[in-house]
């Protein structure tokens, strides 16, 4: 599928009063891309989420989707998008059958979709019971349920794994792997990083109201310029018996930065006749806390 545009935020501000929520922020997510946005509490993530629902006015700048520029609450209400927030609330009283038919009706979705989705969602032997008799993961895929009713070409979705057990979050990220594949952007914000680092294209990541980095995890790792971990029980020997490895190791473990790795491995199987060894490269977390350790270095 080629590469469309379907989110594009251009030199975006909010500001409340005194205080700037988003500061000069501009991003793109492609149809069929998913995009993570993190940031520490206060990064302006939510203030930019609800300027992408039509929540909320932006201060300046512009914001597309779908090749259509949003400028009023009219324009914003006819995209095709799901949102699913952090804390959700439900209609207790009515049964889960009864919550999504109000929201299809609102979305203008047919009523057999209702029956499809609530199966899909495990939630068919429960749909007509109240929803305060849901446990928390059955309310959170209820809530995903009524995020994804009308098919969206762009999902939002706030922390959608939070308080949920592997199993639920293995259920929603395959079911947003379905919806990349059917070509839905989705911007996904989250802190729990280990859980999103393999189910998303790219991550955005914001301090203060700023972007501080963004790019694909191999992109990141090479701006970070963090170093990788080159183990196995054949390094470990190298080491002991090569001067120029020994050299570069510390207490016995062999890190290098980004830029030395295809050196390294040329080296090692080259010229030490080394194959056996596994290379650990810095994931999502480590990338995280370093471009906010950066940014808290700068700002001190």
């Amino acid at each position: 599928m080629q590469d469309t545009t379907a989110i594009l935020v251009t030199h975006l501000v909010k500001q409340y009063g005194d205080f700037l929520a988003v500061d000069d922020i501009s991003l793109t997510v492609n149809a069929g891309e998913t995009l993570a946005l993190l940031g520490h509490n206060g990064a302006g993530k939510s203030s930019l989420i609800k300027i992408l629902l039509g929540i909320v006015p932006a201060t300046s700048g512009e914001i597309s989707m779908l090749g259509t520029v949003l400028k009023n609450e009219k324009q914003h209400r006819k995209i095709n998008l799901g949102y699913l927030p952090e804390n959700i609330s439900l209609y207790e009283k009515l049964t889960g059958k009864e919550v999504l038919e109000y929201f299809a009706s609102l979305k203008g979705v047919a009523k057999n979709q209702v029956v499809k989705v609530l199966e899909e969602f495990g939630l068919g032997q429960v749909q007509n019971k109240p929803v305060r008799t849901y446990s928390k993961g059955m309310k959170q895929r209820l809530g995903f349920a009524q995020a994804i009713l009308s098919e969206p070409d762009i999902l939002l979705l706030d922390e959608p794994t939070v308080g949920l057990d592997p199993q639920a979050s293995l259920f929603m990220y395959q079911k947003i792997a379905e919806l990349k594949r059917q070509g839905c952007a989705i911007v996904v914000c989250t802190h729990e990083l280990a859980v999103v680092e393999g189910n998303i294209d790219r991550a955005f990541i914001m301090a203060n109201g700023k972007k501080l980095a963004s790019g694909r995890l191999e992109e990141l790792r090479q701006a970070a310029d963090l170093k990788v971990h080159f183990t196995g029980d054949d390094i470990l020997d190298a080491i002991a018996h090569d001067d120029f490895l020994s050299r570069l190791a510390t207490n016995n473990q062999l890190w290098v930065h980004q830029v030395d790795k295809p050196r390294i491995i040329k080296y090692l199987t080259s010229h030490s006749g080394v194959y056996n060894f596994s290379i650990e490269e810095p994931d999502l977390s480590d990338i995280y806390h370093h471009f906010m350790n950066l940014h808290q270095h700068k700002a001190a």
